[in-house]
């Protein structure tokens, strides 16, 4: 199970971390370019695009630097439901739009944070 949750960890932590650096380097009009499902971004104010960027980013560092460094291997769960809970936004924001197909994936996405951060509780937690 170990290596699983370290997979997945992985994988998520790329993910966010790039969805996160896009959101804070490019400017709105520039990242609602990259495609349909970037269209939520007209409900909100530059600065929020920068900070759900910046909360993605430092919750893709939690996921994997704690364990990596041995130093308070917690917070890696808890980075976990922290990107859990910025999924239940984003589905949310979905689900207000009418945007039926993303918000499928923003509620997978949920799931594997929520699976993460579960696994990382109860099935296989670190040491110390």
């Amino acid at each position: 199970m170990n290596t699983a949750l370290w997979i997945l960890t992985i994988v998520l932590s790329i993910g966010f971390a790039i969805g996160g650096s896009t959101q804070i380097l490019l400017s709105k009009e520039r990242f609602r370019a990259l495609g349909r499902s970037a269209h939520w971004v007209d409900d909100f104010d530059p600065r929020h695009i920068t900070a759900i960027g910046t909360i993605k980013v430092v919750g893709a560092l939690g996921l994997v630097l704690p364990a990596i460094v041995g130093i308070a291997p917690v917070l890696v769960p808890l980075a976990a439901c922290g990107l859990a809970l910025v999924m239940t936004g984003a589905g949310t924001t979905r689900f207000r739009r009418n945007e039926w197909g993303y918000l499928v994936g923003d509620l997978v996405l949920l799931a594997l944070c929520a699976f993460l951060a579960w696994g990382r509780f109860a099935l296989a937690p670190f040491e110390g």
